[in-house]
């Protein structure tokens, strides 16, 4: 049976630094008639059980720790005892939600995971979160980003970017050398393409981001040792 791609959306509010955020989460399944992937369950794990039915749940992949993206994890791998993945780097954020247990697996870069016919490439795409993950499914021509790139542009954390330098390096050299025809699966949102999103990096490059213009380049670094335009910096080696 040829492997296909569901999307489940879910909805609720997050709280970031104090504030609250209505969001809705995709929750994408890989897989076929009898077996899937999860990937990024949301909050409803009853939902998102009921789109997977009968099929058998292998594994549960968490493209990053955020607690809205997380928040269905345990459920979704405990009803047939698979094994939750996630980037180690990003084992605190998931103790923020799941203060008892640890995921199963830490992903590692160029890590492959596989379902029905399909493979499932890791690729580290760090930038919202110190361990953010895409995962690369050549078969089915798309790439799940979580929230590092979304149809309108890079994903922020509470209207903000945690690390700009880190996020553009890694859309730039990572998921911009993907096909043209890609299919760009966020973890919010509608989907795009590679094609559709590369031409803006320039723009991204030159401050479009920050609402600076090419100069503001000159004022200096961010907090998150970039410059406005989002170029990033060497710091670490001066």
């Amino acid at each position: 049976m040829t492997a296909r791609i569901e999307r489940v959306v879910t909805e609720g509010v997050v709280e970031i630094d104090g504030a609250e955020y209505k969001v809705e989460n995709n929750t994408w399944i890989v897989g076929d008639d009898e077996e899937v992937i999860v990937i990024d369950p949301a909050r409803d794990a009853e939902t998102i059980l009921s789109s997977v039915g009968e099929r058998e749940v292998l594994a549960v992949i968490c493209t990053h720790g955020l607690p809205d993206h997380v928040g269905g994890a345990i459920e979704v791998a405990a009803r047939d005892e698979a094994v939750v993945a996630l980037n180690r780097k990003d084992r605190q954020l998931w103790r923020d939600t799941w203060q008892e247990t640890y995921p199963d697996i830490d992903m590692e870069d160029e890590g492959i995971f596989g379902v029905a016919d399909v493979e499932l490439e890791v690729i580290a795409t760090p930038g919202i979160t110190p361990g953010g993950v895409s995962l690369y499914v050549e078969a089915l021509g798309a790439v799940f980003t979580g929230k590092t790139l979304l149809a309108d542009g890079p994903g922020k954390l509470g209207g903000e970017y945690p690390a700009l330098a880190d996020q553009l390096t890694a859309i730039g050299e990572r998921l911009f050398t993907l096909p043209a025809d890609t299919r760009v699966l966020p973890a919010h949102g509608e989907e795009t393409t590679i094609g559709e999103q590369e031409p803006h990096f320039d723009d991204w490059l030159a401050g479009s981001l920050t609402g600076a213009g090419p100069a503001a380049a000159a004022e200096g670094p961010l907090s998150d040792g970039t410059r406005v335009s989002g170029i990033k910096l060497n710091l670490d080696d001066e």
